[in-house]
């Protein structure tokens, strides 16, 4: 299988939704609110994907200072293409268009908690959350 990596800043909005129902992320997404998704992806900074013949298979999403921290706000894999390591690879290259010099700082979704430490990352103990106020 030969995935292809690009950094895509023009990804639509049907892709990002269509991937993210693959994936397990769609349950925690505003997936009925189509002008919020579009937003979500037009202010992201970095935005990561990963396709096979062409098939949008995951993407990470990030925003970041590009000098001291990126935060991570979504990294979808199909489910379909889970544990081949796309996931940690989408992950290494948007720190890497970030900038190595920042930390890469995430949410885990509750099905992939394991997940992280298994690709390398530190669990931090302290987070505090002001959740999301819609009309």
């Amino acid at each position: 299988m030969n995935v292809v990596y690009q950094i895509e800043p023009n990804l639509t909005a049907d892709e990002f939704m269509d991937v993210l129902r693959r994936s397990t992320l769609a349950e925690r997404r505003p997936m009925t609110e189509t002008d919020t998704i579009r937003l979500m992806l037009e202010n992201a900074d970095v935005i990561v994907t990963a396709r096979v013949d062409g098939l949008l298979v995951g993407v990470s999403r990030a925003i970041t200072d590009f000098s001291f921290c990126t935060y991570l706000a979504d990294l979808a894999v199909d489910e379909q293409f889970q544990k081949q390591g796309i996931g940690r690879e989408l992950l290494r290259r948007t720190h890497e268009a970030a900038g190595l010099n920042t930390n890469l700082i995430l949410l885990a979704a509750p099905k992939a908690v394991a997940y992280y430490p298994h690709i390398g990352m530190t669990k931090h103990d302290s987070c505090w959350i002001i959740g999301r106020q819609t009309p």
